[in-house]
């Protein structure tokens, strides 16, 4: 559905410069909103929420459906009383890189003691706002407090590792489990619960200064995750639940192998027959953490790459279809309007753009993607039509100022000239300014890119193993100045008028 003229930036909730090592939903989560609110801003877009695994990538989560409990801010919860903030004296500071594994050894155990203490003090009131929650959220909220605990019982090795009556989910060996960890387990969902109120409060934060929050939800899930322990019969498992096929990308230009990503793909014929009600239930979360949503990789909902599960590589994959086009009509049967943002990079067929057509949903371009060759100038704002999401660059792309002192080509940087006047070789702004001047109804930009920052603020890489999404913002970077110089661009191309009514 076409979009409200404007324009945000991507900023991932773990790059705040918050205390405690890693950014959280505290007081720097409500400043990063006071800059956008000022610089005439209303979006704000971050990545997948959920609890990381190998890689903290929030793109390989372990759960679908619960928030990371790393983004929490323990301020806060010392405001609530949940724990005393002398405990908070040890946590590191606001260092420019997160270093998840001081993080999870120092963080997260003060985030479990004061959920433990609000299990052992809570008030009536908030003990049945609690039990509200926990039956509310029942679908995946208990999967996931058992999976969590297990977890760490069987020393974090994914679940197919685990015991064979756990792996295979016995009732009875389930039942003796949760008897044995009710405590633990409890204090998974009180960690739950402490999430989505901060997380609530935050966004209505922004609501309340006219900024909408942009989420993303990858389209295939983690194999190492609850929802894979939970719910076998929907993904292309073996008798041993080891994957019959997995997802990637065939072999290109970049690789000769493909990309082999390794998730489990869907029994979408088993979706289909229930309703997508799996679906169903993941997108309703959604719509309650988000205003819009990211449908990462939007090219697999027509068809996907399916690479044999004991293949190395992605070589001998194939093209399967997928019912795309069912699962929207059921989401808008059941929840309405679909707030989508289709991620659309890369090859894309007539089938893919049609399917996105049909439902009016906004595809993406970016520019840093448009210099190359004259194919690439559809990612160039002369070719932009309305319903567009237009970016200088994603989490996944190299910052502007790094690509174009380390990645461009020098075809690529002539053109670059040719279209933007880049006086004393600044090309940040220019760009900048280029994509906000477009029809595309809406255009974000990464913080590292209004910082005019280089490679070493790169958020992401994929070919890279270890050392990605680490970044933070530094402390004090977004300055008055940089909001005014926002919210100029902001008034002079359109991106800041009133919101239509209905």
């Amino acid at each position: 559905m076409p979009f409200e003229r404007s324009s945000g930036l991507l900023l991932h909730i773990s790059s705040l410069p918050s205390s405690g090592g890693i950014g959280d939903m505290g007081p720097e989560a409500y400043a990063f909103a006071d800059f956008l609110a000022a610089a005439r801003q209303r979006l704000w877009q971050v990545l997948p929420l959920g609890p990381t695994g190998y890689g903290n990538s929030p793109y390989a989560g372990l759960s679908a459906f619960a928030g990371n409990p790393l983004l929490l801010s323990l301020e806060r919860l010392a405001e609530r009383g949940w724990i005393d903030r002398q405990r908070l004296a040890s946590l590191p500071g606001t260092s420019a890189q997160v270093d998840y594994e001081e993080v999870s050894a120092k963080k997260l155990p003060l985030i479990e003691e004061a959920a433990r203490n609000f299990l052992h003090r809570h008030s009536g009131a908030e003990w049945a706002h609690f039990e509200s929650y926990c039956r509310e959220n029942a679908t995946w909220l208990n999967a996931w407090a058992v999976y969590s605990v297990l977890r760490r019982k069987f020393s974090y090795v994914s679940w197919n590792q685990w015991p064979d009556e756990v792996k295979h989910r016995d009732p009875q060996a389930l039942e003796e489990l949760r008897g044995e960890h009710a405590e633990e387990i409890a204090t998974a969902k009180a960690v739950q619960f402490a999430f989505d109120e901060q997380w609530q409060a935050l966004r209505k934060y922004c609501a309340d200064r006219r900024i909408r929050f942009i989420g993303d939800v990858p389209i295939f899930v983690n194999y190492d995750s609850a929802d894979v322990w939970t719910h076998p019969e929907l993904f292309e498992l073996n008798g041993d639940l080891s994957p019959i096929r997995v997802a990637g990308v065939p072999p290109d230009y970049f690789s000769e192998t493909g990309q082999r990503w390794g998730n489990p793909l869907y029994r979408w014929e088993v979706l289909e027959q229930s309703g997508f009600a799996w679906w169903v239930d993941r997108i309703r979360r959604a719509h309650l953490l988000y205003d819009l949503i990211r449908l990462d990789h939007f090219r697999g909902f027509e068809a996907y790459w399916a690479i044999p599960g004991s293949d190395e590589t992605a070589v001998n994959g194939q093209w399967v279809r997928a019912p795309g086009a069912a699962l929207f009509q059921r989401l808008q049967e059941q929840l309405g309007h679909l707030p989508f943002i289709a991620e659309d990079l890369g090859l894309i067929t007539r089938e893919v753009d049609s399917l996105r057509e049909r439902f009016r949903l906004p595809g993406m371009k970016v520019i840093q993607f448009g210099f190359s060759a004259p194919g690439a100038h559809i990612h160039l704002p002369h070719r932009y039509v309305t319903n567009t999401v237009a970016y200088t660059g994603t989490h996944d792309n190299d910052t502007t100022r790094g690509w174009w002192e380390a990645g461009a080509s020098e075809n690529e940087k002539a053109a670059v000239r040719a279209y933007v006047e880049t006086r004393d070789g600044c090309v940040v702004w220019p760009l900048i300014r280029a994509v906000s001047a477009s029809v595309a109804d809406t255009c974000l930009f990464p913080v590292q890119d209004i910082l005019e920052l280089g490679s070493q603020a790169r958020m992401n890489t994929p070919s890279r193993l270890k050392g990605n999404w680490s970044w933070r913002c530094p402390e004090g970077a977004l300055t008055p100045a940089l909001a005014e110089k926002l919210a100029a661009l902001a008034e002079v191309s359109d991106r800041d008028r009133p919101q239509r009514e209905g």
